[in-house]
Formats: structure tokens, sequence, C-alpha cells
């Protein structure tokens, strides 16, 4: 991703972009944009997919405009092969609402992100469907390619509100008994729940026979611990409060934080699940990179 057009897609940039529909366009047309030398050159809003030639493909199928360019073998996907149902799941529990500083919160960041993989998509002809939760299941838009309906999930996304407590469990769960067939769930949350039961709702998904992403979305504070002095910490989801010095306790948090995280990704890579955690300060070129290579990979 060139610098000149890589710095237009940082969250602090996408959040003086308020139109949602506007943001989504902003950030996919700026990422097909900046994708010079990589391995997805010759992409477009409208491109038909493309994957990594294996042998036994037909010769004809290669796309050699695309290996002029990365001097690298791939092969053109029909159309028939290229469809894929995705349905992107969105937490917005109040947690989600957590923000250090003046940036995109969880909930933004992740709004930004699904409205773009669904931007994306539906330029693709791939049906695309939402579903919102919290402690329940919040909304349900099933999956359609037209383009029409790429504004009924831009408009569900954008007056979501978090507000209820996280049974991250149980809303999979329920998720999992929703959707009809099989095809590709992709999972946006900060994952603030029992890890054991996260990942028995995960392996549900997995028996439906859906291929599953899972963005563990997180304010970077959340990962570093930089507070200093006396600090009061709430609960956004109970309210309780405590009062602690956090240089007292930032050792054994960061320890337990790192158990958590290598929990999620090592429960998750045996599951067969793409675990791909990342923090509200991270671009979303590098986010849509991670959902393009992993679709990829499913070719």
């Amino acid at each position: 991703m060139s610098s000149s057009v890589g710095k237009y897609l940082k969250p602090e940039v996408i959040d003086q972009v308020k139109r949602l529909d506007l943001r989504a366009k902003f950030i996919v047309e700026g990422f097909i944009s900046g994708l010079h030398g990589s391995p997805f050159q010759g992409f477009s809003v409208e491109f038909s997919e493309h994957r990594k030639y294996e042998p036994g493909d037909e010769l004809n199928t290669i796309d050699w405009n695309v290996f002029a360019k990365t001097d690298r073998y791939y092969v053109k996907k029909f159309q028939a092969e290229t469809n894929m149902t995705c349905h992107l799941v969105v937490d917005m529990s109040r947690s989600m609402a957590f923000s250090y500083g003046d940036g995109l919160n969880k909930l933004d960041y992740a709004i930004s992100l699904a409205a773009s993989m669904g931007y994306m998509m539906i330029h693709q002809q791939d049906p695309v469907g939402l579903v919102t939760f919290d402690e329940k299941i919040r909304a349900v838009i099933p999956p359609k390619s037209k383009r029409s309906h790429l504004t009924q999930i831009l408009s569900e996304l954008a007056k979501t509100d978090p507000k209820g407590q996280t049974n991250l469990a149980d809303s999979i769960h329920r998720v999992a008994e929703l959707i009809r067939g099989r095809g590709l769930v992709v999972l946006f949350s900060d994952l603030l729940a029992d890890t054991r039961e996260v990942i028995d709702a995960f392996h549900h998904l997995r028996f439906k026979g859906h291929d599953v992403i899972v963005f563990h979305i997180l304010d970077v504070a959340e990962l570093k611990m930089p507070f200093n002095g006396i600090v009061e910490f709430e609960d956004m989801e109970t309210g309780s409060k405590v009062r602690v010095s956090p240089d007292a306790i930032r050792d054994n948090y960061l320890k337990q934080m790192k158990v958590f995280l290598d929990g999620y990704e090592e429960q998750c890579t045996q599951a067969q699940i793409d675990y791909v955690l990342i923090d509200t300060s991270v671009s979303f070129d590098k986010a849509l990179i991670s959902f393009l290579s992993r679709r990829m990979r499913r070719g």
C-alpha cells in the first residue's frame, strides 16, 4: 500500500467521514487503488476474483496481465465459482463503545470494516447478509447480491447503538441456527466473554459447514494498559467501578491479556477458523488485506 494512499485509510482520517455509505466507498476505493505490486494487483471494485494457479488448472485460465505485473500465476474464477454467501455478524454490546482517546471506538471501527466488506462483496455480486447482537439478536438481514441491498445493510449498521450486555456465546449459537445453507461468517467483536463458551459456539458454526473469520477488535489501551496514577475503571456493561493503581497491576494484566489472546488464537486455529487480532489504531487496508487473502486461500 503506497504511503500516499495508505494515510487516507487510517482510522483517524476515516472518522472524519460521517456518512457510512461514503465511508465504505472511501475505504474500498482507496484500498483498491493502493494495491500496487501486491498479489491483488488487477483487482477493482468490479473484479472477477482470482486465485493462485494450482497444478491441473487449465493454462487458458491464467490471467497473464496479472502475471506481467506480479510475476505470479493467478487464474480467473468464473462467476459460478466466485459466488459466496457472506454473513456479517457485528457485536453491538456496550463494551464495544470503549475508546481511549478521540478516535474510533471499537464499534465504530467494526461498523466501518463491516460496511467496507459489504460494499466490496456486493460489487462482486456476492450475496451479503447482516446480523447484529448484544445480549440477544437485534437485527437480521438475509443475504442478497443486489446493489440496492447494500443500502439496507448500511442503514442498519449506521443506526446501531451499543447498549446491551454481552451474551456472545448464546448469540453465536443463535446465528448458527438462523443461517440457512453454508457460507462465510465474518464476526466483528471484542470477544470479552468466557473463551471456552465462545469457542464452543464457534464449533457450532463450523459443524453447520460455515467458513468463519473472526476479527477480534480491541482498543490499543486494552492491549497495552497505558494508564498512570490512580485510575477508576468502570465496567461498561454492569456499571461496577474500582479504583486501582495501574502500575501495580500492569504486569499481571498484560500476562492475563496474553493468555486471553493466545487462547483464542490457538483454539480458533484448531477449529480451522481464521482469527485476526486487530486494534482500532490499525489502518483499514491491513484488515481488508487479511480478509481478501483468506478468501483467496479458500478459493
